[in-house]
């Protein structure tokens, strides 16, 4: 969900009216546990929190268990609070127990239910609850969001640093979280900068694993080869993860070819591969969005349909190679790919 969102629910909770129910879900289970730190202190008294407090695991809770927890009255204070994570897990018995209680849920217990990641949405858990859905942020959220952590933790970064964190990390808040720990002990009481961020995380500009994209997206193999080793020994950095940037990029550019022989608007272009990038998150592309779609509709030219048919070819070979073999290690396997996937060859097919 959004961060105005989220700092609604937040705000909900500092000012002590929060709702009865909540359901946190989605694929970022850093946030939801970020969230569960914060609401359990705010929620409750620390002289009586022990006695107020239930923290239950779906997979290990019996429908006993579940029913004293949610039948309990607060205990020298104005609420309790029940955690129930891996809410999924519950047995048929114990949901049955969950069920009930939501129908009429205690005006003095705040149940907060945690569905892990991938859960399949449940409209009558939905229904029943302020149900918060906190998945991968995007470009904006996150450098928001990391802005934030520095200022919670007592200093703060400056945006063009906060950019090189996230180009070096993805929007892993959790690996992005540890940096900032380094960062902050690096940078002592003074703001952090991008050399703070260049000297901590080993990424430098014009060697990050977006560089080594925009080259190869220009199909300049040796100059991209040539950043495969230092790229791999970069935060959060793999040869699979490279490879699907690379395969999210090469479709990209199909799509600016395909929208370009229709003689397309550049704003539709744009729009093409916006929904494209929306529709295959399977193959995400590692980068802001927008950085992405300027390599795509920027190196375009540089292809044609036959040579883009033929490099998703390579790159799918790549991506069984590495998962399947220990014959070639990962900087192998990339520097070949790279190489042969920009090698001119001679069109053939459609071309631009």
């Amino acid at each position: 969900m959004p961060l105005a969102a989220l700092d609604a629910l937040d705000n909900a909770v500092a000012r002590g009216t929060p709702d009865l129910v909540y359901l946190l879900f989605g694929d970022n289970d850093f946030l939801k546990e970020e969230r569960l730190r914060e609401f359990v202190p705010a929620l409750t008294d620390p002289g009586t929190r022990e006695f107020n407090v239930d923290l239950l695991r779906g997979s290990d809770t019996d429908a006993g268990t579940l029913a004293q927890a949610l039948d309990a009255l607060p205990m020298l204070a104005t609420r309790r609070v029940v955690v129930v994570r891996e809410v999924s897990a519950l047995r048929k018995d114990v949901r049955a127990v969950l069920d009930r209680y939501l129908e009429h849920p205690s005006p003095g217990t705040v149940l907060i239910l945690v569905a892990p990641a991938g859960w399949k949405t449940e409209a009558t858990l939905v229904g029943k609850a302020t149900s918060v859905e906190l998945g991968a942020l995007n470009e904006r959220d996150a450098l928001a969001w990391v802005s934030a952590r520095a200022r919670q933790a007592g200093t703060s970064i400056e945006p063009e640093a906060a950019e090189r964190l996230f180009a070096a990390t993805g929007s892993d808040l959790a690996l992005i979280d540890g940096e900032l720990r380094k960062l902050q002990d690096f940078a002592g009481a003074a703001t952090i900068t991008t050399t703070h961020v260049d000297a901590v995380t080993g990424v430098t500009s014009g060697s990050t694993a977006a560089d080594l994209i925009d080259l190869a997206c220009a199909r300049d193999g040796r100059a991209a080869a040539a950043l495969v080793p230092v790229v791999l020994r970069q935060p959060k950095a793999s040869a699979v993860g490279m490879v699907l940037s690379l395969s999210a990029h090469l479709l990209g550019i199909g799509v600016v070819l395909q929208e370009r022989e229709r003689r397309t608007s550049p704003r539709h272009v744009a729009n093409a591969i916006y929904t494209m990038m929306g529709a295959a998150r399977s193959a995400p592309v590692g980068r802001p969005w927008s950085e992405a779609v300027g390599t795509m509709t920027r190196t375009a030219d540089r292809w044609d349909f036959g040579s883009v048919d033929r490099a998703l070819g390579l790159l799918a070979d790549a991506d069984s190679a590495l998962k399947n073999t220990s014959v070639s290690t990962d900087e192998q396997v990339l520097v070949t790919l790279l190489l042969t996937m920009c090698a001119r060859t001679r069109p053939t097919g459609r071309t631009a």
